[in-house]
């Protein structure tokens, strides 16, 4: 009788185990894995997300929601949840996020560092004396102040610098492409080594993000968009470990000014934020043609989204649409279902 008691005390501590590792796994990872009275629940909140997407919404061509931290529904209008997928403007969001890596690990001083004490090979570049002023802080929240021109136009980091200047740094938001070359540049001095091989080695491997590709632009798969995002949900914490210091997590994703076109919105560092009364605002990485990553903390909430890349998709902004009037109300229905 004894030994029976032993056994069954045994067998309840290893589902317990079991119990606790599926969840972890789910947690970090999306796993997809659950319970299947969880997975009922999944199923019947997103129904209607599902016909929506079935009927319509033809632009949408893939989106995984996590929830709580595990992944609550995914769809993959072409049935390849592991292909990597353009994510354009996103990209500037996984770049803030290295940004802020290189940060806590001291590999950059501050966010109010000088570019050129950071690339004084530059100071010669342009002849305003402006320049000299430009920070960090002020490529990650589009007020360097230069002029923009053909927004469209990939721009070698000097020339990019070499541009009129038609404000002072910080006075004025103007979502400038450039940026993205100019802050690589300042991260490939700053960490001695190209920004895709610090990336991988420093974001992408500690998250699980198996395809980190740069082919005519940054290529996730819609899962590792998502992670991306509940890395953030999680104040930059991943695996019990603080891979983002989350100062700058919280930093990066409050308004630093009001923003403007193509969203017209409030700007943080590379990240768009909807104000609100919420102790911590709704926050988004945004790409043309409706490419998203949207977080919202009250819900517990991530969603990534993955859009045909055409100007006709931009404009019909069916993603968004999706997020507001489908993806919300079906988490709101899960987050009020048990367990």
């Amino acid at each position: 009788m004894h030994v029976l008691a032993a056994l069954l005390r045994n067998l309840v501590f290893a589902s317990a185990l079991v119990a606790a590792a599926t969840s972890a796994v789910a947690q970090v990872v999306g796993a997809s894995a659950v319970a299947p009275a969880q997975a009922e629940l999944d199923k019947a909140a997103f129904a209607e997300v599902e016909r929506s997407l079935a009927e319509g919404f033809g632009d949408v061509q893939s989106v995984v929601v996590l929830q709580r931290g595990r992944v609550v529904y995914q769809f993959y209008r072409d049935g390849a949840a592991d292909q990597p997928r353009l994510v354009a403007s996103v990209t500037k969001s996984a770049l803030s996020t290295l940004v802020g890596i290189a940060l806590g690990q001291g590999r950059l001083a501050s966010l109010d560092q000088p570019v050129l004490a950071l690339m004084p090979e530059w100071s010669g570049v342009n002849a305003d004396p402006r320049t000299a002023g430009i920070t960090l802080r002020h490529l990650l929240t589009m007020t360097a102040g230069f002029e923009i021109g053909d927004n469209e136009a990939v721009l070698q980091p000097r020339t990019a610098w070499a541009r009129p200047m038609r404000a002072a740094p910080g006075q004025a938001f103007g979502y400038d492409n450039a940026m993205v070359q100019v802050l690589t540049a300042v991260l490939e001095k700053a960490t001695g080594m190209p920004v895709m091989e610090y990336a991988r080695r420093e974001l992408a491997t500690p998250l699980g993000i198996e395809s980190f590709e740069l082919r005519r632009g940054l290529r996730l798969r819609t899962l590792d968009m998502a992670r991306l995002g509940q890395l953030y949900l999680q104040k930059g914490k991943w695996d019990g470990r603080q891979i983002v210091p989350e100062s700058y997590v919280m930093e990066a994703t409050r308004p630093q000014n009001a923003g403007g076109p193509p969203l017209s919105i409030h700007y943080g560092l590379m990240w768009w934020v909807r104000p609100s009364n919420l102790e911590r605002q709704t926050f988004m990485a945004v790409g043309f043609g409706g490419q998203y990553i949207w977080v919202y903390s009250p819900l517990d909430l991530v969603v990534a989204i993955n859009s045909t890349v055409s100007l006709a998709s931009n404009n019909r902004g069916q993603a968004q649409h999706l997020i507001r009037n489908g993806i919300f109300a079906a988490a709101q229905k899960r987050a009020a279902a048990a367990p």
